[in-house]
């Protein structure tokens, strides 16, 4: 028996994701001029509003103002129409320094938080990632390719978009086709739903899924309601770290439940996050199994992880538990030797904050290279 599995997306301009890349931004300003600084930024924003809070210590000075209000209008959040605007923003700003008592535990090289990570890779497709997510991020991508480089394609378009993706699946877990798309997209007064339908389905769903993945039977959900005029913060509040399962693996593996946009990369929420990711792709593409998980945990102040967990789904060619030692004895997985070996100490994070921050071939998401795949190879 077929079986069908649905992820989710949504684009630059929905208003959690807008929180995220404010988030990211300010610390990719903070992190360009000191790389040992600690940040936890959060966002919060609303119709005419944008609140930024959080704990951070560094020594730089940060324009809260200019970083949130370029944000903004990066994202296409230009006009007054939209009732949240980068010109009449009303920009606020509550941070104070991190704790000392969490600094203690930082400082000696420990993990910035306890709580545990996961990592996800399977080879249905040639990003490592699960089809369903993979089409979900193309198609809210697509929609804002469109709307920031061709325009007269789709001149009513606003910033804001969710899209959603069905895969069926064969008994044999191998996706067969694509049942269910559906795409809610933000737009202009006064524009029809059924021009709104067709010019989705020409320009975007059927530009971005292969058509050996649709049939007759594909079934297309475009702004389902009707219509989409009220959008964005205006239409709905947002929130750092409201996206996670969109940031991760679009509920085909399980999340730890800390978000990443914000974060330098000493707390591992974020830095253990990305590192099992990199140990699940390569041990992926060194063909020890079709399909792998990977949990890492971690206690305040302590460096090294409480426990590492491997499950292939019953695809390995090697025991999970085999794996695992060799992990622990072979990858050192201390916060101070993620952010080494990954390279985290860097004003990256913006760009991961829209689009999910796996799968994508950018040479500064090191967490995605197969540098790992002779030494996951002698596992015997």
């Amino acid at each position: 028996m077929s079986y069908f599995f649905t992820s989710e997306s949504v684009s630059e301009g929905h208003p959690d994701k807008v929180c995220d890349q404010i988030s990211d931004a300010i610390l990719d300003d903070i992190l360009s001029h000191d790389k040992t600084a600690r940040v936890a930024c959060e966002t919060f924003c609303a119709t005419g509003l944008v609140l930024v809070g959080g704990e951070i210590t560094t020594t730089h000075y940060v324009d809260i103002q200019k970083v949130v209000r370029n944000v903004v209008k990066d994202i296409g959040y230009t006009k007054g129409d939209y009732r949240f605007d980068f010109h009449s923003i009303n920009v606020m700003s509550a941070i104070n320094k991190q704790s000392p008592d969490i600094a203690m535990g930082v400082d000696t090289g420990g993990a910035g938080d306890q709580g545990m990570m996961f990592g996800y890779a399977t080879n249905e497709t040639p990003e490592y990632m699960p089809m369903a997510l993979v089409y979900a991020h193309k198609l809210v991508k697509k929609l804002a390719d469109i709307r920031k480089r061709n325009l007269k394609l789709m001149p009513y378009l606003r910033p804001d978009a969710k899209s959603q993706v069905t895969i069926e699946y064969s008994d044999d877990n191998k996706p067969l086709r694509v049942d269910t798309v559906v795409i809610s997209t933000q737009h202009d007064p006064g524009v029809s739903q059924a021009k709104i339908k067709a010019d989705v389905i020409k320009n975007v769903i059927k530009k971005v899924i292969p058509a050996r993945l649709l049939d007759k039977k594909t079934i297309f959900h475009v702004n389902p309601t009707g219509r989409f005029e009220i959008g964005g913060p205006h239409g709905d509040t947002g929130l750092t770290g409201r996206k996670i399962i969109v940031d991760t693996y679009g509920g085909k593996a399980p999340h730890g439940g800390g978000a990443f946009s914000g974060k330098d990369p000493s707390k591992v929420d974020r830095s253990a996050a990305y590192a099992a990711r990199h140990l699940a792709k390569n041990i992926v593409a060194a063909k020890l199994a079709k399909e792998c998980m990977i949990q890492l945990s971690y206690a305040i102040g302590v460096a090294q992880p409480v426990s590492i967990y491997v499950d292939t789904n019953g695809t390995g060619k090697v025991a999970d538990n085999k794996i695992a030692a060799f992990i622990k004895k072979n990858v050192n997985l201390t916060p101070k030797g993620i952010m080494e070996r990954l390279k985290l100490r860097r004003p990256i994070y913006r760009k991961t904050a829209a689009y999910g921050h796996f799968g994508r071939n950018d040479k500064d998401f090191t967490w995605e290279k197969l540098d790992l795949v002779s030494l996951f190879r002698k596992i015997k």
